[in-house]
């Protein structure tokens, strides 16, 4: 690995300990390697510092798509799984990531998510209208229901599934947690084949329906030269309707969970600070913490060369911790200064929803808080066993007081 030997380390990702904070093993690894390790559970390098992270992310020399002679055929079992995924944008690179990316702005435009605000504000007070504030599960009460309601409209789909579209987003997402079992792959295969099915029909009644979503508007760039086929707009919907809500879930649970231990949650809160605390949240407990790339040449990295063909991790709850670059970073300080993350990625793969979660964020967060004052932990929330992703099984709160507004 070049002129200086890759430290290698051990820690199983399925570890109690670890799940409940990843963050030590991460600080361990770094004293003990610097920017970059090699972590023996997943057999590739990892990079840990923002610097490399940033990097990698942001270098055409690294990608998703594996290299030709890295490709293996998938199981029998996984094949419904991974019809829907090879036509992802995230699993894909130019031109044909491009062209998806595109045609995919060109409907969730700016001015169609600004625009969500309001209504982003009535769900949230509607959910809390029917909470007992003597004790409440902020997870599937809260932060569970908005996003998924907000994916669904935006794109047109019924918001009466939303209780099958989680299932089936459960389901497919369950493929990338590292303690994934047989049993889980052929989930993930029966959601990926349902979900398809649904949304061909849901399609089908758009066609002939058209309205102001985003289906609608996809089914006009499928039929704009024939740019988008009829597969890459199904597994579009997915991804977008899995996206959109399975990181924002985590997010706000984890956010919900650092500010209701915060000692100035009301200032937190203003609309003057809202924003640099939402920026704070993603920082601190980011509902994502691996992304992967393929390197497709050598390439240095600080005192290493990573061998095109080798599969390179991103540790991001490591990099939006560094040091190097945040005083303090183990503590959650709403009031730092604002720097740049890694939350959502970096480069061409950045996240395309990261307006609509600080939106929803931004939305949500004050509203719960404003409604139901003096919130407090009624047991110690527990994070759930699905590294890569990192998000709360459940958080029971209760508040002190409530009110109207």
């Amino acid at each position: 690995m070049g002129p200086f030997r890759m430290i290698s380390l051990s820690q199983s990702p399925t570890d109690p300990q670890f799940v409940q904070n990843p963050y030590s093993f991460y600080e361990t690894a770094r004293q003990r390697a610097g920017g970059v390790f090699h972590w023996q559970e997943y057999d590739m390098p990892c990079a840990l510092s923002y610097g490399a992270v940033w990097a990698i992310l942001r270098d055409r020399r690294f990608g998703r798509e594996a290299p030709p002679d890295q490709t293996t055929p998938h199981p029998a079992h996984q094949a419904d799984f991974w019809r829907i995924e090879q036509h992802s944008m995230l699993e894909l690179e130019p031109p044909r990531h491009t062209r998806l990316r595109g045609l995919v702005l060109r409907a969730f435009t700016s001015r169609r998510i600004g625009a969500l605000g309001p209504e982003i504000a009535q769900i949230a007070h509607d959910l809390l209208d029917n909470i007992d504030p003597d004790g409440f599960d902020v997870i599937a009460d809260y932060a569970t229901p908005i996003p998924v309601i907000v994916i669904a409209r935006l794109l047109g789909v019924p918001e009466s599934h939303a209780d099958q579209l989680l299932k089936w987003s459960h389901a497919m997402v369950g493929m990338y947690q590292a303690r994934r079992t047989y049993t889980d792959e052929v989930a993930a295969a029966t959601a990926a084949r349902e979900f398809s099915q649904f949304l061909t029909d849901v399609v089908e009644y758009r066609r002939q329906r058209p309205a102001d979503d985003l289906i609608t508007h996809l089914i006009a760039a499928e039929e704009d030269g024939n740019r988008l086929s009829h597969q890459e707009l199904i597994t579009t919907c997915i991804l977008l309707l899995n996206a959109g809500h399975e990181a924002t879930v985590h997010t706000i649970g984890n956010g919900i969970a650092a500010l209701v231990q915060s000692a100035n949650v009301a200032d937190a809160l203003v609309p003057e600070q809202i924003d640099a605390t939402v920026d704070e949240i993603l920082r601190y407990d980011p509902p994502l913490h691996m992304f992967q790339r393929w390197a497709y040449e050598d390439v240095e990295l600080g005192r290493h060369v990573i061998p095109a063909g080798t599969k390179v991790a991103c540790l991001l709850g490591a990099a939006n911790r560094d040091p190097a670059r945040w005083s303090a970073p183990d503590r959650f300080d709403p009031f730092r200064p604002v720097q740049t993350h890694v939350s959502f990625g970096a480069g061409a793969h950045f996240c395309l929803g990261a307006p609509l979660a600080r939106l929803e964020m931004r939305t949500a967060l004050p509203i719960l808080f404003q409604r139901f004052s003096g919130l407090t932990m009624a047991q110690t929330p527990a994070y759930s066993n699905n590294y890569h992703f990192h998000g709360l099984n459940e958080l029971q709160v209760r508040a002190a007081a409530s009110s109207s507004i």
